[in-house]
């Protein structure tokens, strides 16, 4: 079984920084694709920004420019690095991450979510 524990999120006002953390435990062999979503209240999850199972780096068009993906593979975690930020970002942010377990089977799982709120 694998756990996801996020971390970083809290009050900042606009325009200012988050680091978002989400580091997975269990027994991992290996992480395909990772990824970010977030949903605000009344609204659907929605990505916002993955790393897929080639490398490839996908943003939503709202944070293109403003929010960088980045994972670091020897203490498998992720990071989303979140600046400029504003008001419609307050959402929860929850992390994925799909891989392969030591035993060879596939798996997916979430983190908890934390809270980002951009408020003045």
């Amino acid at each position: 079984q694998v756990q996801l524990v996020e971390s970083g999120g809290g009050l900042v006002q606009p325009g200012g920084s988050l680091r978002l953390s989400c580091a997975a435990s269990g027994s991992i062999f290996s992480i395909t694709a990772t990824g970010w979503y977030r949903q605000a209240p009344g609204k659907q999850r929605e990505l916002v920004a993955a790393i897929t199972n080639v490398g490839r780096l996908n943003y939503a068009d709202s944070v293109q420019g403003r929010f960088t993906i980045s994972r670091d593979n020897a203490k498998n975690t992720i990071y989303l690095l979140m600046n400029s930020l504003k008001p419609e970002d307050t959402a929860v942010y929850y992390c994925n991450v799909e891989g392969y377990t030591s035993s060879g089977r596939p798996f997916g799982s979430w983190g908890q979510g934390t809270q980002v709120t951009v408020s003045s």
